[in-house]
């Protein structure tokens, strides 16, 4: 796959079977910058990217220009943008700097999250907006346990709006990102797997492995799998296959907070 590294922790790569989960942060992206035009954020308005991973899809939020953020030191080299080696409970930045913030497949990478959410609001200037996009715990995965190492928490449409409402006086509403029925057929066959996997382990002696070994598993597994069997209709998906919607969120693959500060 080209010497990407492969790792559930951030998107790398369309090749090799990854290509569904690819087109899908762009279409997060791509609905983030509808979502910023809805709320009247400016064209010229600068958006903090926070959590951008290699930033392969911060140019849907074009006109508007955008900072990049994250941890990754390695996945910010050589980007076309200003970026920032920094943890999202910790931003460099002064008070009210910015109108805009995404934060797209993130949050749910901290154990703190109410910690990211503070500094979110405070670099947004007074009645600057905030989209957040995480996976919704109900669709994905497994609803009443957390399968991927590298989620310390994950949210249903309720869970996420009741975290973002203390610090955004302004406002919260949650829609979902939606998928087309090919991709769902995807990700039900990816369930399928996973259902006869943990039915191998009953009594779910899985928590007793430390996160760090679980993370590295977990890599192993996703890339064996992608790399023996790769589902040829994974690469027909597209950004089309995806849409913003308020309809039954619950039924959503991610959950989307639009957060305005007062």
């Amino acid at each position: 796959m080209s010497g990407k590294v492969v790792t559930g922790e951030r998107v790398t790569t369309p090749e090799g079977g990854f290509n569904p989960t690819w087109q899908r942060h762009v279409a997060a992206y791509r609905g983030a910058a509808t979502l910023l035009d809805a709320a009247g954020v400016p064209a010229d308005a600068t958006v903090l990217d926070v959590g951008c991973g290699i930033g392969h899809s911060f140019t849907e939020l074009a006109p508007r220009p955008t900072i990049g953020v994250d941890l990754d030191a390695g996945a910010l080299a050589g980007q076309d943008r200003e970026t920032h080696v920094a943890d999202m409970r910790a931003l460099p930045f002064a008070d009210g700097s910015f109108d805009a913030l995404v934060a797209i497949q993130s949050i749910e990478h901290v154990p703190d999250a109410d910690r990211a959410l503070a500094e979110f609001a405070r670099v947004l200037r007074p009645g600057g907006t905030a989209v957040l996009v995480t996976p919704n715990r109900l669709t994905f995965a497994r609803p009443d346990e957390i399968i991927d190492p590298y989620h310390y928490v994950e949210y249903d449409a309720q869970q996420l709006h009741a975290a973002c409402a203390p610090f955004f006086g302004g406002g919260v509403e949650v829609v979902g990102l939606f998928g087309s029925d090919r991709y769902r057929a995807l990700v039900d066959a990816e369930k399928a797997k996973l259902d006869r996997l943990l039915a191998k382990d009953p009594l779910r002696l899985r928590r007793l492995v430390p996160r760090r070994a679980k993370m590295v598993l977990y890599d192993r597994r996703l890339t064996a799998e992608r790399r023996r069997d790769p589902d040829p209709r994974a690469a027909e998906i597209t950004p089309q296959d995806f849409h913003v919607g308020r309809e039954d969120v619950d039924a959503a693959l991610d959950v989307v907070a639009i957060c305005r500060r007062a």
